[in-house]
């Protein structure tokens, strides 16, 4: 038994309103696949949720937009944070993180990277070339305002 799957570049859906974006095709010789750019980025969002250190995706004007389409579409499609560019072979992605602190940035981005590669090459069979990702804020256990200390009133006492 021979596969003769390739995948080929990516076409417009046949029905106008069916997909958002780009789509990357799987052909076989017993059909056509095809995987929206929306489905990447939503296997990329939930990866990077799966690593430990990760508070949350976004920023707080795109976490802000995110909670109103959550309410409006459910939970499952928080994407914010996360873009995709799908080609017809290959996919490539940038996000930004919320890391709770005080977990190591680096070793969380590192995590995050390789979870992502591995999600999107596994479940939809395109190549990653590269996980941009950007780090734009901590969480504190108990939110900010558990730093109690009070602030300096000066550089010296």
């Amino acid at each position: 038994m021979t596969d003769t799957s390739e995948i080929t570049a990516p076409t417009a859906p046949k029905d106008p309103g069916a997909g958002s974006g780009a789509l990357a095709q799987l052909q076989t010789s017993k059909g056509t696949t095809t995987i929206d750019d929306a489905v990447v980025a939503k296997v990329a969002a939930i990866a990077a949720r799966e690593v430990d250190g990760v508070a949350d995706l976004g920023g707080s004007l795109t976490g802000a937009i995110s909670s109103v389409v959550g309410r409006i579409r459910g939970a499952e499609h928080r994407t914010s944070g996360v873009g995709v560019e799908v080609g017809a072979r290959q996919a490539a992605v940038d996000m930004s993180l919320k890391i709770t602190y005080p977990s190591p940035v680096h070793q969380v981005a590192d995590a995050v990277r390789q979870n992502v590669i591995d999600r999107i090459e596994s479940l939809t069979g395109l190549e990653v070339v590269e996980v941009n990702i950007a780090v734009i804020d901590l969480a504190f256990p108990g939110g900010e305002e558990g730093d109690e200390s009070p602030a300096p009133s000066g550089r010296v006492e």
